[in-house]
């Protein structure tokens, strides 16, 4: 069995929902085991045996939620058996549209540089700053959860 432990930061949900689809899209493949937890619950020792590790934040001025940046350094100071990640984040577009997901991915690199990135990162547009998510946005979310199931199969 494969583990994926998703940890994500919500303001208003909206970051919320798309781990949860992102979740849904993991377990529609066979073999495949995930947790989602929201990172001010989330204990770094669960991220130890996973097999993967899916981070996901809101933008914050452009920058991830600050708490997803902890997460991000503390995983670079345990001895992780985890061996690839995945980044997405929810955002109103415009000139910081994938920005977020680029900051974590580098802070990935930097912090935890054993981690190996399973797929590029994805982002999910809201309308205005609470949201809701855009329409057609949601089904971006399972496709990104199936494919990364699908490179993470034995």
């Amino acid at each position: 069995m494969v583990k994926v432990l998703i940890v994500y930061d919500t303001k208003y949900g909206n970051t919320k929902i798309v781990a949860e689809k992102i979740n849904e899209g993991i377990r529609e493949i066979a073999g495949m085991e995930s947790t989602i937890v929201d990172v001010k619950k989330v204990n770094v020792d669960k991220a130890v045996n996973s097999d993967a590790v899916l981070i996901g934040s809101p933008n914050h001025a452009g920058r991830p939620a600050r708490g997803i940046a902890a997460f991000i350094d503390k995983l670079g100071k345990i001895d992780l058996k985890t061996k690839w990640a995945a980044v997405f984040d929810t955002q109103g577009g415009g000139k910081a549209f994938e920005q977020v997901v680029k900051k974590m991915e580098e802070r990935i690199h930097e912090k935890v540089p054993r981690l190996k990135l399973v797929a590029p990162g994805l982002s999910i547009r809201v309308t205005g700053m609470k949201g809701p998510i855009a329409d057609g946005e949601l089904p971006k979310c399972l496709d990104f959860g199936k494919k990364i199931a699908s490179r993470l199969k034995p």
